[in-house]
């Protein structure tokens, strides 16, 4: 009888950094779903010694209840549970369910009534060494890759994945870190170390003036030494600037220890991911292909755009700040040093199983290559410098670790799987289990599958993207749905990006829409080109996948790391090859693609947000052909796009507990030609309230969407006519965060009423030492939810309602609602704000609502609902809703009784759709 590995994922966060813990909560659940897509062994010699192995994955999140061990159940080697740290160092084992939530804040408060808490650390770690096979950390920053969480793991001999506690106590210590890279040869960054209170003014300037830095105007990089993510991190002028900077980075608790480093201009940088694929402590460290991080502006610059870095909201949310490149656009010798170069920092700092490690290419006349001497990383065609060792690199669908892995021939399940079983290596009561690294069922067309095999597979084709400013939303939800979806062994799933027709910039809304159908391109995409942040670097990614030059130096790079890989791989019976195949994308138009789906005999996953997506547009081009699809048809689309007549269609309801917000149109133009005075006193005439709600008729994702009064309305038209990209933090009268705007500016502006309701505040202990607790005024018993909907027209059903907790402003960011780490939803709403019975009105008035609209498939309702009547004051429908990783509707499918994983969920989406078409 087959006995059971556990791998067990653990996360936590530092109380001194509050991101971070939101992001291995992000992280978790790539590696959970990762994991958990099926593999299929494709060897039948290593059936008769397969065991399982009990998985446990360290992290930030908490239980609701002890759920049932198949719901932990990953295959037949795999078995997952999942454990929270909280800020005080308390462990909990938690639901697989809460590791979708967006933030540890979404159950903080329920931690202590409804988790499975463990006394002490002490005995969390005797759970672990009882009931755990191998521990995976996923904890990032502080107790995660400081040692922290390693140390405990090594006092009670429990096997884990990743480096020993004293190499990441050196390695995560910037200065440190720095100090052992320059003893062993390496160029480094010139830097100078603040600790605690001491500022040494003195020493600083006489640091500056070694480094020929102006002592008023010097350009610097101030950063904790301790931190991850870049928090904390920001450029300063100067030596005066540059302590009161540093004073910043200590007074907010985030480190007790800051180090001032010379900003690299002219450089570019770059991250490199290692895989150790030796045997046992054997490390035989590999290189994948790194990938060039270039920062990029757009439009109007903002004053601090000059000072950009790759700061935190660059990395984690999906932007046109920022893109990247993999391979790297360096020369030959460039890329081929900083392989080198990353793998000697692997093996001389002791690192095990991987790492990520990021770094600078400056150019030959910089300051630091003229001066690097002997040291390595110097090249004819710039210098390399390595500056950040990442001991647990970040985990989302589309992270680093995932992106060059695809491009060597991993898939997500098999890169980490590869890991998990290489880290087994180090551990003999580990070695008599085999967690078999097959390549996974659902592999790609071109990979050794007959074509037999794919014909008795559904079609299925998943589109995103498009013209909008909800094309990156989209194309999260997109990468989301198809990494699902793609699990089910039944299924053939392609992913197809919606390309956008024209330059941003240059067009109105009124000119793209004169566009022809016809001229608008869809690209069917191979795996690896599909892990991108943004549309545009997808499209940028397939222009260059078919361009000669470019594929011919990608492909030679590619076998020459796929056969470094194979060297020290093909040594384990472990691992049976990469199931990711070499594939170019396709160019369809749109005419020809919807012909493809007709004659492939798919069914079509609609995830582009807004525009086509969403007005009918696509749904009537695939209706026209007969092709089947996900969501509304084409006439409740084109309804729910248009706000307005979403509203006047719903007005009928109003004595069956459903109201509508009295709006305002205004055209662009009319906005820029009227005086503010004069279009102000036309607004509070007609809407009746000080305090007025803008947003765009056909934009959504909370884009160019505020909340203002009467001294802010001159701001934001000018933000109009200046084609601003973004609204900085609290640029408005009343405090908000960073608002996108669209771009083009819209042509259509809607004004109405700003519905004010009383902040829910998610008490931590620091303020309650018994537990975390909801604060709620509750004065004007108003609350916003957000609540899908799903099933069949005319007999759509309420998933639970999520009440949306906004970080400032009244207004939803567009972080808040679909990226993790960020924001924060209450499903169901707790009691303490709304009883059941309220609660069941306001579901039957949200099916009211789905119903009069003839919706089908599913959609979500946002809406503000009474917490003593659940009467529901409607704001807007979305007929294809966001399907990001982190978004409500996850958590809702959670909610129900059975739990509807995301699996399932966007399984049970298609199958509507299929039914529909029958």
């Amino acid at each position: 009888m087959a006995s059971s590995i556990s791998v067990n994922s653990i996360s936590t966060y530092s109380k001194y950094l509050r991101c971070n813990r939101n992001y291995c909560l992000s992280a978790s659940v790539a590696l959970r779903g990762a994991i958990n897509f099926p593999v299929k062994c494709s060897s039948s010699s290593n059936l008769s010694c397969e065991r399982s192995c009990r998985f446990g994955i360290v992290r930030a999140s908490c239980t609701e209840e002890v759920v049932d061990d198949h719901e932990f159940d990953n295959g037949d080697d795999l078995h997952v549970s999942c454990y929270y740290i909280d800020s005080n160092l308390n462990a909990f084992a938690i639901s697989t369910a809460q590791v979708y939530s967006n933030t540890p804040a979404d159950f903080d408060f329920k931690l202590e009534s409804l988790a499975q808490g463990f006394r002490s650390l002490s005995d969390f770690t005797e759970h672990l060494a009882s009931s755990v096979d191998i521990v995976f950390p996923v904890i990032h920053g502080r107790f995660g890759e400081d040692g922290g969480i390693q140390e405990l793991l090594e006092r009670s001999n429990i096997p884990f994945v990743g480096t020993g506690s004293t190499q990441c106590q050196k390695a995560f210590d910037k200065y440190d870190a720095s100090l052992e890279l320059d003893r062993q040869g390496f160029v480094t960054v010139p830097n100078f170390l603040i600790q605690g209170n001491e500022m040494d003014e003195s020493g600083l300037s006489k640091w500056f003036e070694k480094n020929l830095l102006d002592i008023k105007s010097g350009k610097v990089v101030v950063k904790p030494t301790r931190a991850g993510s870049s928090i904390g991190v920001s450029v300063a002028y100067g030596v005066s600037d540059s302590l009161t900077k540093a004073n910043g980075v200590i007074s907010e608790g985030i480190d007790d220890k800051v180090l001032i480093e010379i900003f690299l201009e002219g450089g570019s940088e770059f991250t490199a991911i290692v895989l150790d694929v030796g045997s046992g402590f054997n490390c035989q460290p590999v290189v994948l292909l790194p990938t060039e991080v270039e920062l990029q502006s757009h439009g109007t610059v903002d004053v601090s755009e000059k000072d950009a870095i790759f700061n935190y909201r660059r990395k984690y949310l999906p932007t046109r700040q920022v893109a990247y490149h993999t391979p790297p656009r360096f020369s030959m010798d460039v890329i081929s040093k900083i392989r080198e170069g990353a793998s000697l920092l692997f093996q001389r700092l002791g690192l095990r199983d991987f790492a990520r490690i990021d770094g600078w290419v400056l150019p030959p006349s910089s300051k630091a290559s003229t001066s690097a001497g002997n040291k390595f990383g110097r090249t004819d065609s710039g210098t390399v410098i390595f500056t950040d060792i990442n001991l647990i690199s970040g985990m989302e669908q589309t992270s680093f670790l995932f992106q060059q892995a695809s491009k060597v021939g991993f898939s997500h399940s098999n890169i980490l799987r590869t890991i998990i079983q290489h880290a087994c290596l180090r551990f003999p009561d580990l070695l008599s289990h085999n967690i078999i690294s097959r390549p996974s069922r659902r592999r790609s067309k071109s990979s050794s599958v007959t074509e037999e095999f794919i014909k008795q597979h559904k079609k299925v084709y998943v589109i995103f993207g498009g013209d909008t400013s909800e094309r990156q939303v989209s194309l999260m939800s997109g990468t989301n749905v198809w990494l699902n979806l793609r699990a089910s062994d039944d299924l053939e799933v392609t992913p197809c990006l919606l390309a956008p027709a024209m330059s941003y910039t240059d067009v109105s809304d009124s000119a793209k829409q004169e566009v022809d159908e016809k001229f608008k391109t869809v690209w069917t995409l191979p795996y690896s080109l599909l892990l991108r942040h943004t549309t545009e670097e997808v499209l940028d990614a397939c222009l260059e996948a078919i361009e000669p030059n470019r594929a011919a130096l990608t492909s030679h790079l590619r076998n020459q790391v796929m056969d470094d890989l194979t060297r020290g791989l093909r040594n384990h019976s472990w691992f049976n090859g990469f199931d990711i195949s070499d594939e170019l994308p396709k160019k369809f138009s749109l005419e020809q693609w919807v012909k493809l789906a007709k004659e492939s005999q798919a069914t079509v996953f609609i995830a582009v947000h807004g525009g086509i997506g969403e007005d009918g547009t696509l749904q009537s081009l695939l209706e026209a052909e007969g092709v089947p699809y996900t969501g509304p048809g084409a006439m409740a689309s084109k309804t729910c796009m248009d706000k307005v007549a979403t509203s006047l269609t719903l007005q009928h309801l109003t004595d069956f507990g459903v109201l509508t917000i009295n709006k305002d149109v205004k055209k662009k133009e009319d906005l820029l030609k009227m005086s503010i005075s004069d279009l102000w006193l036309d607004l509070k005439s007609k809407l009746h309230c000080d305090t007025l709600c803008v947003k765009p008729a056909r934009d959504g994702c909370s884009t160019g969407v505020a909340r203002f009064c009467e001294g802010d309305l001159a701001f934001y038209v000018n933000a109009l006519q200046d084609c601003l990209p973004r609204i900085p933090p609290n640029s408005l009268s009343k405090a908000h965060g960073m608002i996108e705007m669209p771009n083009p500016p819209p042509e259509l502006l809607i004004f109405e009423p700003f519905v004010e309701t009383d902040d829910i505040v998610v008490a931590s202990k620091s303020r309650n030492e018994n537990a975390h607790n909801l604060l709620w005024k509750g004065d004007s018993r108003w609350v916003e939810v957000t609540v899908g909907v799903v099933g069949k027209r005319g007999s759509m059903r309420s998933l639970t309602p999520s009440v949306t907790v906004k970080e400032s402003g009244g207004i939803l960011s567009l972080e808040e609602k679909f990226q993790g780490g960020t924001g924060i939803n209450l499903t169901p709403p707790p009691p303490s704000i709304m009883s059941s019975a309220a609660l069941e009105r306001c579901k039957k008035h949200i099916e009211l609502i789905a119903n009069s609209l003839q919706l089908e498939g599913f959609s979500r309702i946002d809406a503000f609902v009474h917490a003593d009547t659940g009467e529901v004051l409607i704001i807007e429908v979305n007929t294809v809703p966001g399907m990001t990783p982190s978004t409500v509707l996850i958590h809702q499918a959670l909610s129900e009784q059975p739990p509807l994983y995301p699996q399932q969920f966007f399984r049970t989406l298609l199958d509507l759709a299929s039914e529909r078409s029958m």
